[in-house]
């Protein structure tokens, strides 16, 4: 801070020019607010830009109240101000004007912090770290540093030593630097920011952040400018060093980067530029444009440094605060001695006398703001935690500390519910007319595409499930059949094979013998069961192949009925059997395929007969049914069949084993082929049966298939 003139026809021109500075100053409350919420993750971006903004309502009420007595009231022993304090305007407008400008100093160096701790730092935990740096620190520090140079008398000790520091590089920006490492130390890192190894967490809104630097290089202009606290000739050369040493700080930065990274990062070269503003800070009253560039390349080179060194230590500093407000800072008041013009410290100091000088302020102010405010931190944190829980740094701080929240936020947290879940069956909310719609709107398309697929792909699974099942019930029944078919078809082969030997060698004589008769009877016997044998597994595989093809006419049923009913008298005389048939009189021809509806009434009969003891009973039933339908039923006094079991024999060469004598056991085709030969015709099977008392076979034609003859009515 510069001297001030008493004339007072030069004061009101101060004061315009001094309001103007102050006003571009509080202007980079903004540029902070969009460069640190810009650099974190949107689910912190609202809780950093409200803390920018408490943490200068802080400031304000703080410094009105005590920060500005402290700072520049009466001095006791060069080390706190006594008086002035709830400052009521001053005795001129200038004074009133320099409170309103020392105001946004304040504002300034407690915003820093902000984005140090963002993401996992509680909001009345930051709450008090800007009252404890707004109210004691920062006031403490610019005492020793600036107090009485408002009116060109200095009273601060460090001031008196002739320690120069002309617009904040230590009092403002590595105070908020030295205070912003105490709270990253105490609250720790990022969850994942160095999980095992570092990891760099990419800002939400480059672009945001990157107008936040331009608009704090235009407060810069009244940071640096307005710290001459008047209009003088310093004035343009301080503007022309604060535009070019942000820009060799920021070239720097891009070469380096491009070098180490072979890219350009923007982050880094965001902090390049904040880093040349910081190191021109203090010496940009006592060095010219070429100094100025020297001092804004080094500051892009310390920032370096101070990045390796926090990620060496594990130190998390989510904007680089660190790196630029206090590394930067240090060498920023440093280069005052080593760059500066000796000749305008106005000190009477050598180089070295001055960089003594410039060292102990360094720290001293290092003591106070880093060893205090770690002291006050950790004592806060141990009775009140000054970092969120490990849920609500997941979850983020715009709705853990505030409840509030954006499209894209809620976008994310109903997609992460849905991973947690693992329900994908709701699409997410859309806000339309939002990027973040747009996205949820894509996304529901992939989850509905994902469960179309999904289900696709199950019901694949399901067929193939079923259709494994089904052929290795397939496979059992034909090792099944295999093995019960080697009986029925060997018994009449070996029949023929036998006899006809015999009869070919004449055993008993000549032919006209009549046991050769008895055995060419048996030859015709079993070779015509063979034949039914064959003729089942043909029709049976050509109802499976759909090529069965009926033969349909005009049937009177009855007449077949009585043809099967005859076909089977001999089997019920030999087994002694009760035989029984009732046949509706005048019943309507069907519409069919007469051979097949013989077939079918001759199945059913003879597995009554074959499944039949001797002295049991068979009905035969033919009726009309009152719906119009024509109703054919056996029913015999069997062995029966258990209630398990019925869906066994309804399928191609299922049998119930241990149920039936050798002689009665069968292909195990008669009552699947039955039910097929009468699907064929539309109609429908019912099987009735119980183990010991019998089986009844329903077998219904449909309407259909009943004629009707129209009659002329005279």
């Amino acid at each position: 801070m510069a001297g001030v003139t008493t004339e007072p026809a030069t004061q009101y021109l101060d004061v315009v020019w001094l309001s103007v500075a102050a006003i571009l100053v509080f202007l980079m409350q903004a540029g902070f607010a969009c460069l640190e919420s810009g650099l974190v993750r949107a689910k912190n971006s609202i809780n950093v830009v409200i803390k920018n903004l408490v943490d200068f309502l802080i400031a304000a009420l703080s410094f009105w109240c005590l920060g500005f007595a402290l700072m520049f009231g009466d001095s006791w022993f060069g080390l706190v101000g006594t008086s002035g304090f709830l400052f009521e305007g001053g005795a001129t407008p200038w004074m009133a004007t320099f409170f309103f400008f020392q105001m946004m100093f304040c504002g300034t160096a407690t915003t820093i912090v902000s984005g140090a701790v963002a993401e996992r730092m509680r909001f009345a935990g930051y709450f008090i770290c800007a009252a404890i740096l707004s109210t004691l620190i920062y006031p403490i520090v610019g005492h020793w540093c600036w107090a009485g140079l408002e009116q060109a008398n200095p009273s601060g000790w460090l001031a008196k030593l002739g320690f120069i520091d002309f617009a904040g590089s230590t009092v403002v920006h590595s105070v908020g630097g030295w205070i912003s490492l105490a709270a990253v130390l105490v609250i720790g890192p990022r969850a994942g920011r160095f999980d095992p190894e570092p990891k760099e967490i990419e800002g939400h809104n480059l672009p945001l952040a990157v107008l936040g630097v331009f608009l704090l290089w235009v407060g810069w202009f009244g940071f640096n400018g307005g710290s001459t606290l008047r209009i003088n000739a310093t004035v343009p050369v301080i503007l022309i060093n604060t535009v070019l040493a942000p820009v060799a700080g920021g070239l720097t930065a891009v070469v380096i980067t491009w070098v180490l990274h072979r890219k350009p990062k923007v982050g880094i070269i965001m902090n390049g530029v904040l880093a040349g503003l910081v190191g021109i800070t203090a010496p940009c009253h006592v060095v010219g444009p070429t100094g100025a560039v020297v001092i804004g390349a080094v500051s892009g080179v310390v920032l370096f440094v101070g990045m390796w060194m926090l990620e060496r230590l594990r130190i998390d500093d989510a904007v680089g605060a660190v790196p630029v407000h206090l590394f930067c800072g240090v060498w920023g008041t440093l280069a005052v001695a080593l760059i500066g013009r000796p000749e305008m410290w106005g000190n009477g100091h050598g180089r070295w006398e001055q960089f003594v000088t410039q060292v102990t302020g360094v720290a001293a102010v290092g003591a106070l703001s880093f060893g205090g405010g770690l002291a006050l931190l950790l004592l806060i944190n141990r009775f009140w935690p000054l970092r969120v829980s490990a849920e609500d740094e997941r979850i983020g701080l715009n709705v853990a500390e505030h409840g509030a929240n954006t499209a894209l936020l809620r976008l994310l947290m109903e997609m992460d519910q849905q991973r947690r879940d693992g329900d994908f069956s709701r699409p997410v909310q859309v806000d339309a007319e939002t990027e973040a719609g747009q996205i949820a709107t894509l996304y529901n398309r992939v989850l509905e595409r994902v469960r179309v697929e999904t289900r696709r792909r199950e019901k694949a699974v399901q067929d193939m499930r079923i259709a494994k099942e089904a052929a290795e019930e397939a496979s059992k029944a034909k090792s099944h059949f295999l093995a019960s078919m080697s009986h029925e078809l060997r018994t009449p082969l070996n029949a023929v094979i036998g006899f006809s030997e015999m009869i070919n060698q004449e055993v008993f004589g000549p032919l006209g013998h009549a046991r050769y008769r008895e055995y060419i009877t048996d030859i015709h016997s079993s070779g015509t069961h063979l034949l039914t044998l064959i003729n089942d597994l043909l029709d049976l595989s050509k109802i499976e192949a759909r090529k069965y093809e009926l033969d349909e006419q005009d049937v009177d049923i009855a007449v077949v009925a009585l043809s099967a009913a005859r076909f089977i008298q001999k089997p019920i005389h030999d087994k002694q059997l009760k035989f029984n048939t009732q046949i509706t009189p005048n019943l309507p021809p069907l519409r069919g395929d007469e051979r097949v509806l013989r077939q079918i009434l001759l199945n059913l009969l003879s597995n009554a007969v074959k499944f039949t003891p001797r002295g049991g009973a068979v009905e035969l039933k033919v009726e009309s049914e009152p719906d119009g339908r024509i109703a054919i039923t056996v029913s015999d006094t069997g062995i029966g069949i258990a209630r398990k079991d019925l869906a066994r024999v309804m399928e191609p060469f299922g049998q119930v084993p241990g149920k039936a004598n050798p002689e009665t056991q069968g292909t195990g085709l008669g009552l699947p082929l039955t039910r097929s030969l009468v699907r064929l015709h539309g109609g429908t099977l019912v099987l009735r049966s119980e183990v010991n008392e019998g089986t009844t076979v329903t077998i219904r034609l449909p309407l259909w298939r009943v004629v009707r003859k129209n009659r002329n009515v005279a």
